[in-house]
Order: structure tokens, then sequence, then C-alpha cells
């Protein structure tokens, strides 16, 4: 089964699709729990094979592997594999896309992040291994590579995020972080058609300056300083969609 896309039709906004594309990786392989064909305990394939069997990228694979944790029907051993461990709990936390409609679901869901991702920005620092350095440094690089095509980067906003919980070696971190999605990142839920100008540029590139200086400091082990600079980032963040909420009540 390939869920690769061909080019978007004229009035698509391609910028959508990595997302699309991880919800529809996330459908084929959660039917493949419940039908069966993946018992409980299976081991799933590697990231490089589900890349080449369904035609989608690394992040749209980790982000899939991330919502199938967050739903409860896989877990990852570090070092070993991902597997199956049931078909999942039909009552566990997760925000429903109307629940982040309007700017303020926005700023309360950065109000959460900001509470738990600081603290993962610190456990992250004491705990980071090569390896994932290595994958925080990928996110950032896609980043970029993002901005400077004029793209939005929310996929690699949101895998540079995850990657930070993965840094905690605590499921529980991931697992949420996997639950919350790219809809945390403001990006995904805000004008996400609008195309970028230059101030819209200039602000994503204060973000990745905001993610090296987390990375730094993770790289470092320096847990304070990481905690400070993932409450700054976020904090910035919400104080920007505050500023835009009651900007709006006062031109109604």
């Amino acid at each position: 089964m390939n869920i690769r896309r061909s080019a978007s039709p004229p009035g698509t906004d391609a910028r959508r699709r990595p997302r699309t594309l991880a919800h529809e990786l996330v459908e084929a392989l959660g039917d493949r729990i419940r039908d069966g064909r993946l018992a409980t305990g299976a081991k799933l394939a590697t990231e490089a094979a589900l890349m080449a069997e369904f035609g989608v990228s690394r992040t749209v694979v980790r982000e899939a592997i991330s919502k199938l944790q967050a739903s409860g029907l896989v877990e990852t051993r570090h070092g070993i594999g991902t597997f199956v461990v049931g078909l999942g709990d039909a009552s566990s936390f997760r925000i429903a896309p109307e629940q982040l409609a309007t700017l303020r679901d926005v700023v309360a869901m950065l109000e959460l992040r900001i509470g738990v991702e600081t603290e993962a920005a610190g456990l992250a620092a004491q705990r980071r291994t090569a390896d994932n350095l290595l994958a925080m440094r990928d996110a950032l690089d896609a980043f970029t590579q993002a901005v400077e095509a004029g793209r939005d980067a929310v996929s690699a906003d949101f895998l540079f995020h995850l990657e930070i919980t993965r840094a905690t070696q605590n499921p529980h971190f991931v697992n949420l972080m996997g639950t919350l999605g790219a809809g945390a990142i403001p990006r995904a839920r805000l004008d996400p058609a609008a195309a970028p100008d230059d101030e819209r540029q200039a602000y994503l590139r204060r973000v990745n300056a905001e993610h090296e200086s987390i990375l730094d400091a993770i790289s470092n082990q320096d847990v304070e300083a990481a905690r400070a600079a993932m409450r700054t980032h976020l904090a910035n963040s919400r104080e920007r969609r505050r500023r835009a909420a009651q900007l709006g009540d006062a031109t109604r």
C-alpha cells in the first residue's frame, strides 16, 4: 500500500499534506492491529521499511508512531523497536480539533505545553543520547530548509518538540506529545493557507533561533538553561497569540 500523493491540484494547500499523510498512516497501521494482521506483541516494521512501503518521509512515520503510542496501540522500547500492545483505550486523553478552533483555545494549549515541555527540556538535558541530539538537529535542519523555501515548517517544528520528549527517555512525555499532534503548533491551527510574507518569514527565523537555544542547552546538559529556553520559546508564542486575541476583541 502506498499513500504517497501526486502533485497537488491548483488551489490545494500542499503544506497540509504531511499531517494528512501521518493521519492516513495511523489509520492504515491501526486497521492492521484491529483486524489482527498485527497481533499483540508483534513488532512493527522499521522506520525505513514503513517509509518504503507507504512512500512517506521519516517525519510522517515518526508522527504516526507517536499517535499510535498515544492511542495505546503500540509502545516503543528504546533500542529494540515498536511493538503492538493492544487495541487502545477509547478513554485516553485527547484534544479534539474543535477544541483548538480559536485564539483563546490555542493560548490554553500553549499554557499546557509550557507546563509539560519546560520539564521535558530539563529531563532531556539530563538524559539525552548522541542519537537524540542527531534527531533534534535533523528536525532543525528540516525546519530551516522549509522556511528558506517559503513553507511553514509545521511538521519539522512538531518533530523537534517530539524529539525533545523522546530525549527524556520517559515514554509518557512522548505519548502526551503524540496525543497533542502537530495541531499543537499554533501555525497548524491559525490561517494555515496564508502564504508567508516577509514579516512571517522573519518570525519563523526567530522561532528557529529559539529552537537553537533550546538545543544548545540540551546538548550542553545544562538543565536549568534548557528549561528556561523552552519556557521562553513557548511563552513568546503564547504572548503573540494573546496579543492577537486582544486585538481581535478591540476591533469588534
